[in-house]
């Protein structure tokens, strides 16, 4: 339910405003330095409160090892990684409460769970889980050794200008959302299974773990429905598999074939948002006007590449793991 991996295995747990939040990562090799300075450059990328657009909600998050790490190098063992909440305002949705919020899980999770489940912040539906994945992804990437996976925002609002996109956020006084484009170079070729495991299943299986995703696409994506096949046939120019044009995004048939792997997603615009609202007040049982209280993202987009990352790196750590391309002991 809240794991993902054959081998190289995740598990995030934890709520937005509980006392923290996390990640257990099983089938890790033995001997792998994990050094908590190491970890802190992603963190931070991931953080609110540093940059133009984001939650002002700011958190530490360093992380904190439970189990698995010995002398600062894995054990082989499940490794545990706990990042604590300290900048919490619960009240903030104590007092919204009658009202689901529009575009969030409120209403959902408190049908499915019964009323039980914590809804503080958005509780286990929240964005803040991805810090436990932020985390898996720090080791993931060292297992890819060779292999270098990047990601960014290029487009804000529809406008490849992101300043100009968040500004049109701001003058309207609502969220907007985001596309960001993911690039991995390096990937070995053969990696990943036709059907039900190919790399587009897993990759974008992972990508709508990640909170506010609303589309993926690999290569031309989309856009090729509207090509010819002799225009988005990639031609092969030599044994290596390396391809004239990569319209396929560097997997065919599932499967890796050694060219660069390319895939977007598409990040809606953030739910909470100031804007005033029409909806159902679940006490009254009236349809009446609120707004959203609270501290939240303009573009929840900003803070996703590096979160888009982790999810790719964890995807391709266990792929290599299956394909015995990763040592047992590092």
């Amino acid at each position: 339910m809240n794991s993902f991996g054959r081998i190289f295995r995740v598990q995030i747990f934890g709520e937005s405003h509980g006392d923290g939040v996390g990640v257990v990562i099983d089938g890790c090799p033995a001997g792998l330095d994990i050094p908590v300075e190491d970890f802190l450059p992603d963190m931070e990328r991931r953080k609110g409160g540093t940059q133009k657009g984001a939650t002002p909600r700011k958190e530490d998050d360093i992380p904190i090892f439970r189990s698995g790490n010995f002398n600062g190098k894995t054990t082989g063992f499940p490794i545990m990684i706990f990042f604590e909440n300290k900048n919490t305002r619960s009240g903030d949705y104590e007092k919204q409460r009658s009202f689901p919020r529009p575009g969030h899980a409120d209403f959902v999770a408190h049908k499915k769970f019964g009323g039980f489940e914590d809804y503080r912040g958005g509780g286990h539906f929240s964005a803040r889980l991805t810090t436990g994945l932020v985390g898996a992804g720090v080791i993931a990437k060292k297992l890819l050794k060779g292999i270098t996976v990047e990601a960014r925002v290029t487009e804000i609002a529809g406008e490849t200008d992101l300043e100009k996109g968040l500004q049109k956020g701001i003058d309207a006084k609502d969220s907007v959302g985001g596309i960001i484009e993911c690039r991995v170079n390096g990937l070995p070729l053969g990696l990943g299974e036709p059907h039900f495991d190919s790399v587009e299943s897993l990759l974008a299986h992972a990508m709508f773990a990640i909170p506010a995703v609303k589309g993926v696409e690999f290569g031309s994506g989309f856009a090729a429905a509207k090509m010819f096949g002799s225009q988005h046939n990639d031609a092969i120019e030599n044994m290596d598999g390396k391809t004239t044009t990569n319209h396929a995004g560097g997997i065919v048939g599932g499967i890796t074939n050694g060219n660069e792997l390319v895939f977007r997603i598409a990040v809606k615009p953030t739910a909470s948002t100031p804007k005033q609202q029409h909806s159902l007040n679940w006490e009254t049982g009236q349809v009446e006007d609120f707004s959203v209280k609270g501290r939240h993202d303009l573009c929840v987009a900003l803070r996703a590449p590096v979160i888009v990352e982790a999810a790719t790196a964890i995807v391709l750590a266990d792929l290599m793991m299956q394909e015995q391309k990763v040592p047992r002991i590092v």
